[in-house]
């Protein structure tokens, strides 16, 4: 699979971002030097986590029968020691239903599992890069 981003020339950083037939627009912060037009990367990052494991407890719940009517997650950002090392994320999660504790811990322990979760705390992510002249 592939994602393209394609720089939109009349902003000073803004690209569009296409992931199958889904576009959105990416950009800086007024502050970075863009135009604030669109999530900036971190904010796509966090985001996420945060649909991962919403979308994560939805699957599940359905799968397993658990009445959730609804999920609302919420995704609180600390990146004052991101330059040190640790960049910090708190998520959220507010499920309504007919939810036993029981369940609602069985939801927790499924949030805590999602793939995106992984990826950003177990797994090795290796990334190349490659730089080359526009034709």
């Amino acid at each position: 699979m592939s994602i393209e981003l394609n720089r939109i020339v009349t902003t000073p950083m803004a690209q569009t971002l296409a992931i199958r037939s889904h576009s959105l627009v990416v950009d800086g912060t007024a502050e970075e030097g863009g135009e604030d037009a669109g999530p900036n990367p971190h904010d796509l990052y966090d985001a996420a986590l945060g649909s991962c494991k919403a979308l994560t407890v939805l699957w599940y719940a359905r799968r397993k029968g658990i009445p959730v009517n609804d999920v609302r997650t919420v995704i609180e950002r600390d990146a004052s020691g991101e330059r040190a090392g640790t960049y910090r994320l708190a998520a959220r999660m507010q499920i309504s239903g007919d939810l036993t504790d029981a369940q609602l811990q069985e939801l927790q322990a499924v949030a805590h599992k999602c793939p995106v979760h992984k990826l950003m705390t177990v797994v090795t992510t290796e990334i190349t890069t490659t730089v080359e002249r526009m034709a």
